[in-house]
């Protein structure tokens, strides 16, 4: 089985993007990633954008695209994504008025329907979790995420299991990535500040098990590690850095 290649989620470098998009990817390539995960592209075009990740010898891990784009215009996206040559394609966030039972099984037609267009595309579509997708639904009684992926199919739907979020909400990652084992191709890595406030940190710094989670790409095929911390106490560039030296001593 192949090694899942590290990727970061661009999200954690939102600012530096905004400012210098070139020559932050500059610098994600320097700390040897072998990816990125897109959240916009920060005023390129998408064409500007893969002629810079080929420049810098980076590939397109997967892009997060709000729900509304993909409903408004998901053939356009799809076709940003075969030029991005990104394979996977992410629903990044629920809104709040739509975590909600109706909101859910709304969701759940459609993550079953555009994945269906997706796969005939050659585009996987994932779906990206919270905290708040492990509330029960009133009515059904399952939690949310376990009715998402158990009411679409393997084919139409991927999971991409975010570790901090699910031990936000008092569950073991490990468990989720073994329950879904066909359906990780993308995990998001982050650590936990060990405390009461459970803020986001760099890996290995906390209190999440960073090393038993990668040790699952053993058994189960993971394209992926993406690395992603969503505020960072640190400069955001330092905190990547020290998160991918770690990843790397223990892979």
């Amino acid at each position: 089985m192949e090694k899942p290649q590290i990727a970061v989620q661009l999200f954690t470098l939102r600012e530096e993007m905004a400012k210098d998009p070139k020559g932050t990817l500059r610098r994600v390539a320097e700390l040897g990633f072998d990816g990125v995960e897109f959240a916009g592209y920060s005023g390129l075009t998408v064409e500007e954008t893969k002629q810079t990740i080929d420049e810098l010898g980076l590939k397109a891990a997967a892009s997060h695209v709000p729900l509304e784009d993909l409903k408004e215009n998901l053939s356009g996206v799809i076709e940003d994504q075969k030029v991005l040559g990104s394979r996977y394609l992410v629903v990044p966030f629920l809104e709040e008025n739509e975590q909600t039972e109706e909101g859910y099984l709304s969701l759940i037609a459609f993550l079953q329907e555009a994945g269906k267009t997706c796969r005939e595309q050659g585009i996987t579509l994932c779906y990206h979790n919270h905290d708040f997708e492990l509330d029960l639904l009133p009515n059904d009684g399952r939690q949310a995420l376990s009715a998402i992926f158990n009411e679409t199919t393997a084919g139409e739907l991927m999971t991409e299991l975010d570790v901090y979020w699910l031990k936000k909400a008092d569950e073991d990652p490990a468990d989720w990535i073994k329950r879904y084992h066909e359906r990780t191709p993308l995990i998001h890595l982050k650590d936990m500040t060990p405390d009461e406030e459970g803020f986001f940190a760099e890996l290995g710094t906390g209190g999440v098990d960073i090393e038993e989670i990668t040790k699952l790409s053993a058994t189960q095929k993971i394209d992926w590690w993406i690395i992603e911390q969503d505020v960072s106490r640190r400069d955001p560039l330092e905190s990547i850095e020290i998160s991918i030296n770690y990843l790397k001593e223990i892979m």
